[in-house]
């Protein structure tokens, strides 16, 4: 599972995989072309990501990909051995221990809930995580 939290819509944006690697996340940034990407007639509102520095993150690849929409997408880097400042991880977690942890998945190629795939998202940002990016609001005071 790679995602995002849109603060400003209290929304989780996830998309899935069987894998976690570079080609999983340009996909996963191809799903943010769709819903905040610039479309034709529309102004552009910049979007901030924020990440962190795990290989799939910074291989050449993504690299490539997140200069590719630097005129919409603006990156903001944690610094590096710092998980606490990580929000998205606190989400995980307790995504992992209060919803998937009593599911039965149907065999490791297809590592999806058998009983009810992306609803299990559905929800979840607003119900299961009131204060987010506290995190990073640390970081950006200590700057």
């Amino acid at each position: 599972m790679i995602g995002a939290f849109d603060f400003s819509r209290r929304k989780l944006i996830v998309h899935t995989s069987c894998t976690k690697r570079s080609t999983d996340f340009i996909a996963f940034l191809e799903k943010l072309d769709n819903l905040y990407g610039p479309k034709p007639g529309v102004g552009v509102k910049p979007v901030v990501i924020v990440l962190d520095n795990g290989p799939i993150h910074t291989s050449k690849a993504t690299r490539k990909a997140l200069a590719a929409r630097d005129h919409w997408l603006r990156v903001e880097w944690l610094p590096k051995y710092a998980p606490e400042l990580n929000d998205i991880e606190n989400v995980w977690a307790k995504l992992k221990a209060l919803h998937l942890a009593h599911l039965t998945f149907d065999g490791r190629q297809k590592a999806y809930p058998v009983d009810s795939g992306s609803s299990i998202c559905s929800g979840y940002a607003t119900a299961y995580h009131p204060a987010p990016f506290l995190g990073l609001s640390r970081l950006m005071r200590s700057q």
